[in-house]
């Protein structure tokens, strides 16, 4: 057995909610580079960018990682990290931690089976109504992810606290909501992707005994979900990342900004940065899945022991 056993004490909401952001702050900190990787390929090629911003050209993800090392610094690869953990906390507590609540209330009473369509429907929910919690804070994670800023250049932002406080100055307060609709569109397909591919994944495995509950029957069906979540969800990925960076006035809305990008640059638009997108996500979801499954059981522990203490 690797890692904590199962407990015989199933883990509440509270402790499903807590364990689920702070499992995906610990993902984020191991896999952060590669999500500024991610997000440098998808906005390059676009119309309106800085004059060095046209001037840096990436190739791959080693070669994005190389290129941002180089000319700006190993901190950059981690330029968001405060607001993109502030957005694990309310982000992830609510789209993975309350999934199973939710999917018990979408479940009928007295029946034994959960369906895909229920799943689906949970994961759409909790992925929907993360996003509107959420939504500041990813704005301002990918701006500073987006941002070059040579070494000992100029600064956008003079940390986080300022960067909201700009966008809401210079964009209005709709600034910071700003891909709302696409964000919501991408986080419930990436939501479902994940979570109902690990559900499923999981569940089979440990229902025709070719792996017992623990770390490499969770790690199988991470990566699973990983990539399943990838390939559903990097259209409108790239779609989201574009947005939120773009300057006021280059897209109209959305719609606009998939349109554009189909005319200008075609269909392989969509799928820009797949790769760090997959190794990030492939790598998100097994680092975030087994400390999610371990910190439950530990909660759960540690409750019970508070609990009885003698």
């Amino acid at each position: 057995m690797v890692g904590l056993k199962p407990t015989d004490i199933p883990p509440s909401a509270t402790i499903k909610f807590l364990s689920a952001g702070t499992a995906a702050c610990i993902a984020d900190l191991c896999t952060f580079p590669l999500d500024t990787a991610k997000v440098r390929l998808q906005i390059q090629g676009e119309s309106k960018t800085s004059k060095t911003a046209k001037n840096v050209k990436y190739k791959g993800v080693l070669g994005t990682i190389t290129t941002m090392v180089k000319m700006e610094g190993p901190k950059s690869l981690y330029n968001g990290l405060v607001a993109g953990l502030q957005r694990q906390m309310s982000f992830a507590s609510i789209r993975i931690g309350l999934y199973d609540s939710v999917k018990q209330f979408y479940t009928p009473k007295g029946s034994d089976h959960t369906s895909i369509v229920t799943r689906l429907l949970a994961g759409c929910t909790t992925g929907a109504m993360a996003v509107t919690c959420a939504q500041p804070t990813d704005v301002v994670k990918v701006r500073f992810q987006a941002h070059i800023r040579l070494v000992d250049g100029p600064k956008k932002y003079n940390g986080t606290v300022d960067a909201y406080r700009t966008i809401a100055r210079e964009e209005g307060v709709k600034g910071l909501w700003k891909g709302t609709l696409p964000n919501i569109t991408r986080n419930a397909i990436v939501n479902c992707g994940e979570l109902v591919t690990y559900d499923l994944i999981k569940e089979t495995l440990l229902k025709y005994h070719l792996m017992t509950d623990n770390f490499p029957c969770h790690f199988v069906a991470a990566f699973g979900a990983g990539f399943c979540a990838t390939v559903v969800a990097s259209p409108v990925d790239v779609v989201k990342t574009r947005y939120m960076n773009s300057i006021p006035g280059q897209y109209k809305n959305a719609l606009n900004c998939t349109l554009t990008m189909v005319m200008k640059e075609g269909p392989t638009a969509f799928y820009k940065g797949f790769m760090p997108s997959f190794l990030r996500l492939g790598s998100w979801n097994v680092v975030m899945f087994v400390s999610f499954e371990q910190l439950k059981r530990m909660m759960v522990l540690a409750q019970v022991a508070w609990e009885s203490p003698f």
